[in-house]
């Protein structure tokens, strides 16, 4: 993956052959990124309209992009920050206050009609939305994705060491809500 995406990253770059390499981004990352930020959001709606932003921002700003970090990251970080930027929306929108998002998340899991699942994948839903937002979302990037902690740590601007804290606490936590909720 590595050799295509400084490939694409050229080709972006490029006038030439921008549109082309555009679409061939999308369809390497729309998928991994929309489930990402579906499972930040638990809204598909919200999830393709932050999916469309992740993908503005990529178009209008791919010259400003240093290639510090590798192109996975540096997309997983602005569809994070897009998703976070619509959570926050919504909080101001719903009036509720800041630490209510939880409310807006279990709302979004109970009215999605494209959720499917048994019971006890419900319940880890549930018990996923009552996490802090931090710890949230490295338990998705973790459990689901499998995703490396040096790869969180670049998208998440945070210590390797901070994000084992705090999927650490996150694991305990869905525990504690599995056992304790029927």
């Amino acid at each position: 993956m590595q050799n295509d995406d400084q490939e694409i990253i050229a080709q972006l770059k490029q006038e030439s052959t921008r549109e082309v390499a555009f679409h061939r981004l999308v369809s390497m990352y729309q998928e991994p990124l929309y489930w990402h930020v579906r499972k930040i959001l638990l809204s598909h709606e919200d999830s393709d309209d932050v999916l469309q932003n992740t993908f503005i921002k990529v178009w209008k700003s791919i010259h400003k992009f240093r290639e510090e970090s590798s192109l996975y990251t540096w997309l997983y970080r602005i569809a994070t920050n897009e998703a976070i930027t619509c959570l926050n929306n919504n909080k101001r929108r719903s009036m509720l206050p800041l630490n209510e998002v939880s409310d807006i998340l279990m709302h979004n899991l109970n009215s999605d009609p494209y959720l499917e699942g048994d019971k006890i994948q419900l319940k880890l839903q549930e018990a996923i939305v009552q996490l802090p937002e931090k710890q949230r979302i490295v338990f998705n990037l973790r459990y689901f994705d499998e995703m490396k902690y040096d790869d969180m740590a670049a998208i998440l601007d945070t210590s390797v060491g901070a994000l084992k804290a705090s999927y650490h606490h996150a694991v305990k936590k869905v525990e504690e809500y599995m056992k304790n909720t029927d």
